[in-house]
């Protein structure tokens, strides 16, 4: 499983989601979605300005956490390409 760390990195930076949506132009919304972990997919062009405004890396991030939800994950990916 791939979890967003969006939350933590605006509480290090004494930010809200509204600023940031400003800031990095992306609807609140969306960003919302990101935060609380229900996006299934992030363009790179949403990661790119993220990392603009927070000053961080993808890795920053973005976190691996092995476990039951990647294994489902990846088995439904393979059922899809049958």
């Amino acid at each position: 499983m791939i979890r967003m760390r969006l939350g933590h990195l605006l509480l290090d930076r004494d930010m809200k989601l509204k600023d940031l949506a400003e800031q990095a132009g992306i609807a609140v919304n969306n960003l919302s979605i990101l935060k609380t972990n229900k996006a299934r997919a992030i363009r790179f062009s949403t990661l790119e300005a993220l990392c603009r405004v927070l000053q961080c890396s993808p890795g920053d991030l973005l976190e691996y956490l092995p476990g039951e939800h990647g294994r489902a994950a990846t088995e439904d990916l393979e059922q899809e390409d049958v």
